[in-house]
């Protein structure tokens, strides 16, 4: 291959429809003329009593060759990688407006909240811990040790019922008497929004909370609705 199909292929090239496409189209093809304008001036500047292989300048043009592959490999990847990301929040868009499953506070009125442990497999003793707006405890009572969902109606750890507001759940377990963690409980809570962050879907619920879609265990309709 000689330098100049090298140049006439560069030239008929399909252009990227993207601007950061087009800027690396662009700086590619000013790295290609300083290439021709230094291998110029290489030749000019040659001693000619012993000039340049031809084969160094075949490794040349070849070095700058693989160079420009890898750039449109790059920017071919890069293409890929965005349409997957958008493809994948066309999976999640439908969200909106449904009700998902994950460790965020929900808006407390007057009806139970349904709360789902997570608890390790050898604990023997378990409390449910609900903490307000501000991150204050404000009930602790003793669940099962299993899987199963637990209601919360609403009351403090006396049964006094509690205001309307944001409230959020942790479940503590103990084993043998000895605390072994405390993890965060998951409810279901209305998705607002769903949005694109780094390639990553992202979910936005009611009370503001974000979390990553892989985050959301579950999805239902919301009251009065049907998915």
């Amino acid at each position: 291959m000689d330098i100049a199909s090298t140049a006439a292929a560069s030239q008929t090239a399909p252009t990227p429809s993207t601007t950061q496409a087009e800027q690396s189209a662009s700086a590619l093809s000013s790295d290609f003329e300083t290439f021709l304008m230094m291998l110029t001036t290489q030749m000019e500047n040659q001693d000619p009593l012993n000039p340049i292989e031809s084969s160094d300048f075949a490794v040349q043009l070849a070095t700058f060759s693989g160079v420009e592959q890898a750039v449109r490999t790059n920017e071919l990847l890069e293409g890929l990688t965005e349409s997957m990301a958008v493809g994948g929040l066309g999976q999640i868009a439908g969200w909106v407006g449904r009700e998902g499953r994950a460790d965020v506070p929900v808006a407390f009125s007057d009806a139970p909240i349904t709360v789902y442990p997570d608890l390790p497999a050898d604990a023997d003793q378990a409390s449910l811990i609900v903490r307000d707006a501000a991150g204050r405890e404000v009930s602790r009572t003793a669940i099962p040790v299993s899987d199963a969902s637990v209601t919360w109606p609403g009351t403090d750890s006396f049964g006094v019922p509690l205001p309307p507001g944001l409230y959020s759940f942790e479940t503590e377990a103990r084993a043998a008497g000895d605390l072994l963690g405390t993890s965060a409980a998951e409810v279901y809570a209305e998705i607002t929004e769903v949005r694109l962050e780094g390639g990553q879907g992202v979910v936005v619920f009611s009370d503001g909370s974000t979390r990553s879609s892989a985050d959301v265990s579950g999805i239902r309709a919301a009251p009065g609705d049907t998915l």
